[in-house]
């Protein structure tokens, strides 16, 4: 079969994402800074709002571990949003160009399904441009698990090889290329470009 929809990751594909973004504007000094992310706000307890757990139970948790952080925990929730960066640079004008071709573009991304609602909301410029979102936090399923691709080529009426994905990750992409997707790890917006030319999605 023809290629003939992209499937996009979020997090440092479209746009850059970390939790130093926020938290360095709370902590100014760079090694208590650098401690907090390492023992305390870790990316494995981040990664469990991706998995569906809900914020309210995670935080109640390490507040326990951590009663002294309390107000810097709870900051994730109030100010999750600052933790997202800038758009990843020229891959919204990727974007554009395969909406202006006509190329009907997804999301699958792994990601929290509380946070998701209000940073859809921000980026409508871009999101509106997708016609289908499959968010690991409220379907609790995470890449790579192969049942997240089966789940998305069915919500968006492809079969494997119409779609092309790109993912920040490796384990991602050989999580997706194992479907049948056609995969590809991104590094930045003009390999992405090429790549996309090379299936047919956009012309070189």
């Amino acid at each position: 079969m023809t290629v003939r929809a992209a499937i996009f990751d979020v997090g440092k594909v479209l746009y850059d994402w970390s939790p130093r973004f926020l938290y360095r504007r709370l902590i100014d000094d760079d090694q208590a800074l650098d401690a907090f992310l390492r023992d305390v706000l870790t990316l494995e307890w981040h990664f469990q709002h991706d998995a569906g757990r809900p914020f309210a139970e995670t935080s109640a948790e390490l507040i326990a571990r951590f009663p002294e952080h309390e107000t810097l925990i709870l900051a994730w929730r109030d100010r999750y949003l600052e933790s997202i960066g800038d758009p990843v640079p020229g891959v919204h004008a990727v974007v554009a160009d395969l909406d202006a071709a006509g190329v009907p573009l997804f999301v699958i991304s792994n990601f929290s399904g509380e946070f998701w609602p209000p940073f859809r909301a921000a980026e409508a410029a871009l999101f509106d441009r997708f016609r289908g979102f499959v968010i690991s936090g409220d379907e609790r399923l995470i890449k790579p698990d192969p049942a997240i691709y089966t789940l998305a080529l069915d919500r968006f009426g492809l079969a494997a090889d119409e779609a092309f994905f790109v993912d920040d990750n490796p384990a991602n992409i050989e999580g997706a290329a194992a479907m049948g997707i056609i995969a590809r790890l991104f590094t930045d917006a003009a390999t992405l470009r090429r790549d996309l030319v090379s299936v047919g999605l956009l012309d070189g």
